[in-house]
């Protein structure tokens, strides 16, 4: 029978044969180990006791035990914690590409960023107007001439600005973004880069406007005194079958897309997509368009809502009016999987398959 009458010690986790009688043990003072039953020792850790107090005494052992494996096991997870965070922080911080984009469920407008003054009011075009100081401000001048086959091409020449497409939705970043064309107060593209091809098919007969503002990547439009920061220049347009300086040697100025009869461009094409947009819906059903690289393919729009048509990876727009056919030329010069959408509804019209 153990010390206690042959009871385990259930709350210690020490039975009855849990202990065992040592033998006598020389003590201090040279006397031989005395008490009743002499000194017993735990079978489980081996340390000695006094038989009266055995079962308190292992258990006191144990919740020792319990405590230094609990501790041991809490530090071991705090370390492998604290260097995940100092290999996340490596890997952000240390030579890893920072991300701009704004966290979800917060608008473009509100997206984190220190630069300049977020001002409540907005351009014609609804964008929130970001106020930096005019000294080291972006400016752009627009500048035009005519293309040799077709509309005009478009100079954008920035100063304290520079273009990152790779960027646009993220925060506003100094001196970065991009830029949208408008005809009339209408926009017409959005502009990544310092140059840009406006078809003639765009733009209808007689005097216009082109304008354009630069934007950061959080779509506010930099402001200096409470103006967009923008760039403006006239802009006429021959009637169809005149010239108006649009011609390549003796062949007629390309006219503006009818739906009546295809333009010259469109029967230079090697391949032409007709596309309808009527209710939310595609039609034909969106598919993959197969090309070889090199191949122009005539890109034919019809919505029956004011959208904008986009090519990805070209960064080609147009403008899509209501109720009329647009048509888009495009030389694939690079392959890949490219999707054509449109920018207000968001539907996917076709993807090009460039081989």
């Amino acid at each position: 029978m153990g010390p206690t009458g042959g009871r385990a010690d259930a709350r210690s986790g020490h039975g009855a044969d849990t202990w065992s009688e040592a033998r006598s043990e020389p003590q201090p003072g040279g006397r031989p180990g005395a008490g009743v039953g002499g000194r017993m020792r735990c079978g489980v850790c081996g340390t000695p006791h006094r038989a009266a107090g055995a079962p308190r005494a292992a258990r006191g052992h144990q919740r020792t035990a319990r405590t230094a494996r609990t501790g041991g096991a809490t530090r071991t997870a705090a370390l492998l914690a604290l260097a995940l965070l100092l290999a996340g922080g490596a890997a952000t911080g240390c030579g890893g590409r920072a991300t701009t984009h704004h966290k979800p469920g917060t608008s473009h407008e509100q997206a984190s960023g220190s630069v300049g003054t977020l001002l409540a009011t907005s351009d014609a075009a609804g964008h929130k107007l970001r106020e930096v100081p005019a000294e080291g401000a972006p400016e752009v001048q627009l500048a035009l001439r005519p293309d040799s086959e077709d509309g005009w091409n478009l100079q954008l020449s920035v100063k304290n600005f520079r273009f990152t497409p790779d960027s646009t939705g993220g925060a506003a970043l100094p001196g970065a973004g991009h830029a949208h064309l408008e005809l009339d107060g209408r926009k017409i593209a959005r502009v990544y880069g310092p140059w840009f091809h406006l078809p003639a098919a765009q733009v209808p007969e007689g005097a216009h406007t082109l304008t354009v503002r630069l934007y950061a990547d959080d779509h506010t439009a930099w402001a200096v005194s409470g103006k967009p920061v923008e760039g403006a220049v006239q802009l006429t347009a021959p009637a169809p079958g005149t010239s108006g300086g649009h011609s390549h040697g003796e062949a007629p100025a390309q006219p503006p897309q009818s739906q009546q009869s295809p333009t010259p461009g469109q029967e230079q094409a090697d391949r032409t997509v007709t596309i309808t947009v009527r209710d939310g819906k595609v039609s034909p059903a969106p598919a993959r368009t197969e090309l070889r690289r090199g191949e122009r393919v005539a890109l034919r729009v019809t919505s029956d809502r004011a959208d904008t048509l986009h090519v990805h990876g070209y960064d080609k727009e147009l403008a899509l009016p209501a109720g009329q056919e647009a048509t888009l030329i495009l030389t694939t010069d690079r392959t890949g999987l490219f999707e054509v959408e449109t920018h207000e509804s968001g539907l996917v019209l076709t993807q090009l398959l460039v081989r």
